[in-house]
């Protein structure tokens, strides 16, 4: 509803405005106001470099991943299956899935578009924080590799992990924002922008590849407000459609 809402807002003509105002003063007005943007990190600050399917079937067993891929054609939530399991078996799987985090970091490569991103926010003084449902030492090593840090950054020892909306509303409350002053952008449907949406926050679907379609939003029945094949174009949109002020 806030997301109709809002693009309604955008599109006003001047003409319905007093001609006291001017377009640029009653852009400026009506647009939201941006204090804050979050990342996701594999697949949208940096390149994909985790086989998930190797992965999945490696924790999992083909069977039970063709089971579940049935019930659920988005994607497997790893960490929420493996919830339930006994301690025993949820420390074997949580090391067979570290060692597929760490082939991925060993070929860890940055996002075209993001360094680039980031200093335009930077210019802005615009936070930025970081969700990731990998381990905190894939998120030291992308710091490093970046050259800089995102504060805070969240892993997946803190809990609960994304789509449950608590990471991104821990990062607003240390911020000292409210949620709608935030812009959620990460590459998944399912994690990343139900997160946000929970939260409360705007998001930015990633989509590279184009993989996500109308019925996969359906699907999750929570759509995002924008929707980018590239990080070079979230630049534009938060010019154009937010205020952004520290």
């Amino acid at each position: 509803m806030r997301s109709l809402l809002f693009k309604s807002i955008l599109s006003l003509h001047p003409k319905h405005c007093p001609s006291s105002i001017s377009h640029f003063a009653m852009a400026t007005a009506t647009r939201a106001r941006i204090r804050g943007v979050v990342f996701d990190m594999d697949g949208t600050l940096t390149v994909p470099t985790i086989d998930f399917p190797a992965m999945h079937n490696a924790v999992l067993g083909e069977d039970e991943c063709r089971r579940i891929k049935a019930e659920n054609p988005t994607g497997i939530d790893i960490l929420h299956h493996i919830q339930s399991w006994s301690p025993d078996r949820q420390r074997k799987a949580y090391e067979i899935i570290v060692d597929y985090e760490r082939q991925g970091s060993d070929r860890l490569q940055i996002m075209p578009g993001a360094a680039e991103l980031c200093g335009f926010l930077d210019s802005k003084k615009i936070r930025m924080g970081l969700i990731t449902r990998n381990f905190k030492e894939a998120v030291d090593i992308f710091h490093s590799r970046f050259g800089r840090s995102f504060s805070p950054a969240l892993s997946r020892e803190f809990r609960p992990c994304k789509p449950d909306p608590a990471p991104l509303l821990h990062i607003c409350s240390e911020w000292g924002v409210q949620p709608d002053e935030v812009i959620m952008i990460g590459d998944s449907l399912q994690d990343d922008v139900v997160c946000g949406k929970r939260a409360g926050a705007f998001t930015c679907l990633l989509d590279e590849e184009g993989m996500y379609s109308a019925a996969d939003i359906a699907e999750v029945n929570l759509e995002p407000d924008f929707k980018v094949a590239s990080l070079t174009e979230v630049q534009s949109i938060l010019e154009s459609k937010f205020n952004l002020l520290p």
